[in-house]
């Protein structure tokens, strides 16, 4: 199974740091971390007794449809934390201090079964991508760029396991503001200030955009 060895936050260029949000205050900061089994307390923390989302846990796009409406609620709590305790890692959560405050979904595409098999997202080519499927924030610390700080780890943690490649899926914005729910895997701006650049259109709701990892 895939293991990190850091205990660390990641910032710009592979470095340990912090990542500073623009909003609201310059000194707001924050750390981004691996989720490892000695952080799942802190992940059922910032997912809240619902799972984030009607029961999701992130279990989206790692299961058939089927399965995860079978399973909604606690039985994703469990699929992930088994995950969590085989020692993959299924993405990283973002910190305020101790108070784990958002979440990004990251892994390798081959380890998103329902990714894999959509239509509409389906693969460009060969190349060995990551994906980065899943944002949550927190409700009262959203608009504090927490989501921007945890795109920033996870290209340093994608480097750090040797990655070359980072694919995400934003939904283009509309006249009016997307619901969370709705904006669940990003916005194109917030992966272009990363370096992200759009590759296809395969819908009027999905964008997808690359960032090559030096």
């Amino acid at each position: 199974s895939r293991r990190h060895p850091f205990r660390q936050p990641f910032g710009a260029g592979g470095n340990p740091m912090e990542r500073t949000a623009p909003t609201p205050s310059a000194g707001t900061r924050f750390e981004v971390h691996p989720l490892t089994p000695e952080r799942w307390r802190d992940f059922e923390e910032l997912f809240g007794s619902h799972g984030a989302y009607g029961g999701c846990w992130c279990m989206w796009w790692r299961s058939t449809r089927r399965e995860f409406e079978k399973r909604k609620g606690e039985g994703n709590r469990r699929a992930m934390q088994a995950i969590v305790d085989s020692g993959k890692v299924p993405g990283l959560l973002a910190y305020l201090g101790r108070t784990p405050v958002g979440w990004c979904s990251v892994a390798p595409r081959e380890e998103f079964s329902s990714l894999e098999r959509s239509p509409v997202l389906k693969r460009l080519d060969d190349l060995p991508v990551w994906s980065m499927v899943c944002f949550y924030v927190a409700k009262r610390f959203r608009g504090q760029g927490i989501a921007e700080a945890l795109i920033g780890g996870a290209l340093d943690y994608v480097r750090s396991c040797g990655g070359s490649w980072v694919e995400a899926y934003p939904t283009p914005p509309k006249e009016t503001p997307l619901a969370p729910v709705s904006s669940f895997m990003g916005l194109p701006a917030m992966f272009i200030r990363a370096g992200f650049v759009e590759c296809a259109r395969p819908s009027r709701g999905k964008l997808v955009m690359r960032c090559r990892l030096g």
